[in-house]
């Protein structure tokens, strides 16, 4: 997929590069379906009808019915319009919230503004090996909480958390609390089980389809009062109590390119799995043998993911050194913009632990001469660059 070989790209958590079948499907459905979705008549009809497979398969990647997915610009948005509409569906017979600490701010920030608007918003932080416990996020559930939302792959240290057995949990303390799953990091990462579940989000640019496009999962039964009005599109199952969950003209060329890359994607999933499990193998036995890393990510973290600190040399100093090298990984969530890593911190990290950490995020792209440029340029710069004191 990429043109430079030496290049060496190791920050797929924070976007991917587009798949050329993606690009060429956007491409033709942008020169070859220029009709508006919405539109009565021939080249409209031909858009909608396109617009409704792409839906389809994105649903079915997700296990989900095709009029419960709805298409958003991006999981920011996805996850806003699931939060703020089931919180303020619910908002007469209850105000607390439960969330797990070490969400996306697409996540934590709206929550933090409904909390400031008088909501109890409970905050769960993960152990400090960086799993969730689950029995201690269902206990902050009672007869007053009206939405529950944990994270299923941590976008900073790839931990999973069994979403399934929470929701159930969740569901067995109180049977009306909303229960929404950020699913950006985990979608076609780990297997989509929507059992439980009632808002569920995923994204584009993880997948690599391009930024700028998303999906909504809602269960059908489950009544959400978006935050944005305007027109009917995206208006989902019958009985929907909304005109429409994300209304503006459908991106149609992008919802063609989600589905074309989620069907890319699951065509090859065990053979991705088994490639990406040996290339974390590697990296994670190698970087045992160099006595200054610290691996920040749990054992059963996904394959793509792996968060690790030096101890020594601060987190920007080390990436810069790195890119020198044509190897390019992160310090932390690409939305911090290096900002202090929110997940390590609710794990209980020390403060030279967080300012040396660096997330290094796998795709089926990468190879062994990506991990080898790494582990050679970390053991350079620990070697040369200056170190804390």
């Amino acid at each position: 997929m990429r043109q430079d070989e030496n290049l060496h790209y190791l920050d797929n958590a924070a976007t991917t590069m587009v798949a050329k079948p993606v690009a060429d499907a956007i491409y033709k459905t942008m020169t070859e379906h220029w009709g508006n979705p919405s539109s009565l008549y021939g080249p409209g009809n031909e858009s909608k009808a396109l617009l409704e497979r792409a839906r389809a398969a994105v649903a079915a990647s997700m296990g989900a019915k095709a009029d419960e997915v709805f298409f958003t610009g991006c999981g920011s948005e996805s996850n806003n319009i699931a939060l703020l509409g089931a919180v303020a569906a619910r908002k007469n017979w209850g105000s607390k919230i439960v969330v797990s600490g070490f969400e996306h701010p697409s996540v934590s920030l709206p929550l933090k503004r409904l909390s400031q608007e008088g909501f109890d918003v409970v905050f769960v932080n993960p152990e400090p090996d960086g799993r969730l416990d689950l029995d201690k996020f269902a206990a902050q559930v009672d007869k007053n909480t009206i939405l529950a939302a944990c994270m299923h792959v941590n976008n900073e240290t790839g931990a999973r958390s069994d979403v399934n057995t929470l929701a159930q949990k969740v569901k067995e303390r109180n049977s009306r609390t909303a229960f929404h799953v950020d699913g950006v990091q985990a979608w076609m990462r780990v297997p989509t089980d929507l059992a439980g579940i009632d808002s569920y989000t995923v994204s584009g640019h993880k997948i690599h389809a391009p930024k700028g496009v998303g999906a909504l999962y809602l269960r059908k039964g489950h009544n959400i009062i978006p935050p944005y009005l305007g027109g009917g599109q995206e208006k989902g199952h019958t009985g929907m109590q909304v005109a429409g969950v994300r209304p503006g003209t459908e991106n149609l060329p992008y919802a063609v390119g989600l589905a074309t890359a989620a069907s890319l994607m699951h065509k090859n999933f065990k053979e991705r799995k088994a490639h990406l499990a040996k290339l974390n193998a590697c990296l994670r036995n190698s970087l045992a043998q160099i006595p200054e890393i610290v691996i920040n990510s749990p054992d059963d973290a996904v394959e793509e993911v792996l968060n690790i600190s030096t101890g020594c040399i601060r987190s920007e100093t080390m990436l810069h050194f790195l890119e020198t090298k044509k190897v390019y990984v992160s310090s932390g969530s690409a939305c911090a913009k290096g900002a202090s890593s929110p997940t390590l911190a609710a794990m209980g990290l020390s403060e030279r632990r967080m300012d040396t950490a660096l997330r290094i995020s796998l795709c089926a792209d990468n190879t062994q001469e990506d991990i080898d440029a790494l582990l050679d340029g970390l053991r350079e710069g620990l070697a040369t660059l200056a170190r804390l004191r």
